[in-house]
């Protein structure tokens, strides 16, 4: 009998994403390059996934604003600003909660991120749901389940911010009612 040591990320070359838990293959080389609290690997997944969603128009249309806002809150931390966090926190109410189509989101999000000039603290959940960008990435070419699954995500990332719903609906409320 052999006993298992258990072995640093570092030691197995995985990579582990501080937002969303994503455990994934080092690979060298790769960057993240944005404020959100990801691992390059994980920030590589999600740009693949924006690729299939920028190439197609119907795909983009339907989920492209949920999928940016998903991952940003669920990447939430590190030097990742509050205003980011509430902005796509904001996305996700829309959607989910006022049933806004995601076409018709973005500008209300920039009336929001002009509008308020104190954003107030986000502080990121323990459990940022499930999913992950990867979830939407193995649906690589069918569009339908790329649809369901990047709502199934969102909406999961969006309920483990409960603890903000209200703030956030506060914020929405002023601006755009």
């Amino acid at each position: 009998m052999t006993l298992e040591v258990a072995r640093s990320p570092e030691e197995t070359g995985t990579s582990i994403c501080p937002g969303c838990a994503l455990d994934m293959p080092s690979r060298p080389g790769v960057l993240n390059t944005s404020d959100f609290h990801a691992s390059p690997e994980c920030w590589t997944v999600f740009g693949e996934v924006l690729a299939a969603e920028y190439s197609n128009a119907v795909l983009f249309g339907q989920v492209h604003q949920i999928t940016v806002d998903a991952y940003a809150a669920q990447h939430a931390g590190g030097q990742h600003p509050d205003k980011s966090v509430g902005i796509h926190l904001c996305g996700l109410y829309l959607v989910f909660v006022r049933d806004v189509r995601p076409m018709a989101v973005a500008p209300m999000l920039h009336e929001i991120a002009n509008s308020v000039d104190v954003w107030p603290e986000f502080p990121p959940p323990s459990a940022r749901g499930s999913h992950t960008i990867l979830d939407v990435a193995l649906c690589a070419g069918d569009w339908e389940t790329h649809v369901s699954t990047v709502r199934d995500w969102a909406l999961d990332v969006w309920r483990s911010w409960q603890p903000q719903h209200r703030v956030v609906h506060e914020l929405v409320q002023r601006v755009i009612d």
